[in-house]
């Protein structure tokens, strides 16, 4: 076997797996290789997805007809490693050798060299537009902020995404750069768990966007707070670390298992608890309550570029319904005088904005409480009080994830 063809063709399953049933990555189960060429499968299946379209467009100047999906993907991942860098002749080696694998494929193996050898040397995706965002969700938000803003969502999706790390004071850090909302930002992380900190639980890996709606909740020692959809345990950390009792609710079992995992290595401590929020009742009222509700995660796209392939927006009206009524339950659950951050990772007003707006109206008592962030832009804040974030802020940078977030008085 050439070398590199085991993490390319599980890079090829995984691609088949999003683009032919429609399944996320995070869904599959990861390939059984070692722990190298696994990672390495998973990134260039990433990789592939970001960068779809333009690859496309080179190949189909050398198709005449698209061949099965399988052959085409072994095609995507060659022009992509190839944009990227990687030398031609083990690109080319590696992908005829995965078609002749196959006994559909074989037959294909020379058409796959040749439209290899036809690609440029260099340049091979300049002057290409990147991923474009899917049509349900483009047509909204260049409606709503305009197609440069949209056109430079796009550019930083296109890119790696950097890790983003949320620190506890006083404690060792690795080196990167300080964002101005406190986040460490690192270009090149390598591996995660050598770097300086992590045995020690002096940090966690959380975009900078997402360590803002803990910060709106802006904990107090010994105040009870609840977590609710709270894994992977980013905000419970940072609410427990805060001095909190926090009480973490979450419906997944396993994805709870991880939030166990980051406590225990942080030395942090929380009361989780396995649970459907729509059916759970609390012991006792909170005097805050995260809601970190479940959304289109249309906000992530930078770190999920498998999401414009397997979403279509369908899933949007009853997402911002599960919302509504998650907010109507929490805010039953609040002491008087109690807060509630309610936030989502979606770019689209409906599950934040108009979310807003329509909890005010079901709840006249309600008003919305802004709070000073440290390194958060003024034009970021909404009209309505609430903090909208999207992955073009800091575009230089490296981007962030797609936010809204809003803190309600009760």
């Amino acid at each position: 076997m050439a070398e590199g063809v085991a993490a390319r063709a599980a890079a090829v399953e995984l691609l088949g797996a999003v683009l032919g049933d429609g399944r996320m990555l995070a869904d599959l189960a990861e390939p059984e290789l070692p722990a190298s060429d696994r990672a390495r499968a998973m990134r260039l299946a990433a990789d592939v997805l970001r960068h779809l379209e333009p690859v496309d467009r080179v190949l189909a100047k050398h198709l005449r007809k698209v061949p099965p999906l399988m052959v085409m993907n072994v095609l995507r991942l060659a022009v992509t490693e190839r944009a990227m860098g990687a030398p031609a002749h083990g690109v080319v080696n590696a992908a005829v050798e995965m078609v002749r694998r196959g006994k559909r494929t074989v037959h294909l193996a020379g058409l796959v060299n040749a439209v290899l050898r036809a690609v440029p040397e260099e340049g091979i995706l300049d002057g290409l537009p990147p991923q474009r965002l899917p049509r349900w969700l483009r047509q909204p938000l260049v409606h709503l902020h305009g197609r440069a803003v949209v056109e430079t969502i796009e550019a930083v999706q296109a890119g790696h995404p950097p890790i983003d790390l949320t620190l506890r004071a006083g404690r060792v850090a690795p080196e990167g750069e300080v964002l101005p909302t406190g986040s460490l930002r690192l270009s090149e992380a390598g591996q995660l768990t050598a770097l300086p900190g992590f045995a020690e639980g002096a940090w966690w890996v959380q975009d900078t966007a997402a360590a803002l709606v803990a910060r709106l909740v802006a904990a107090r020692p010994g105040e009870r707070v609840l977590d609710l959809c709270a894994a992977p345990g980013g905000k419970t950390m940072q609410l427990a670390d805060a001095g909190a009792e926090v009480v973490a609710l979450d419906i997944s079992g396993p994805r709870m298992a991880r939030v166990a995992e980051n406590l225990a290595r942080t030395g942090l401590t929380a009361t989780l608890v396995v649970a459907d929020a729509l059916q759970w009742e609390p012991e006792a009222a909170f005097d805050a309550i995260l809601l970190d509700a479940p959304c289109s995660a249309t906000g992530t796209i930078r770190r999920h570029p498998d999401l414009p392939f397997v979403k279509d927006g369908s899933e949007v009206a009853g997402l911002v319904a599960l919302q509504a009524a998650l907010i109507d339950r929490a805010l039953a659950w609040l002491k008087p005088g109690g807060r509630l951050v309610f936030s989502t990772c979606s770019l689209l007003p409906e599950e934040g904005e108009a979310q807003l707006a329509a909890a005010l109206v079901r709840h006249p008592g309600l008003a919305v409480e802004r709070v000073e962030l440290a390194g958060v832009e003024p034009g970021w804040w909404t009209e309505g009080g609430g903090l909208r974030l999207r992955p073009d802020y800091w575009a230089e940078r490296g981007g962030m994830d797609g936010f809204f977030m809003a803190r309600l008085g009760a």
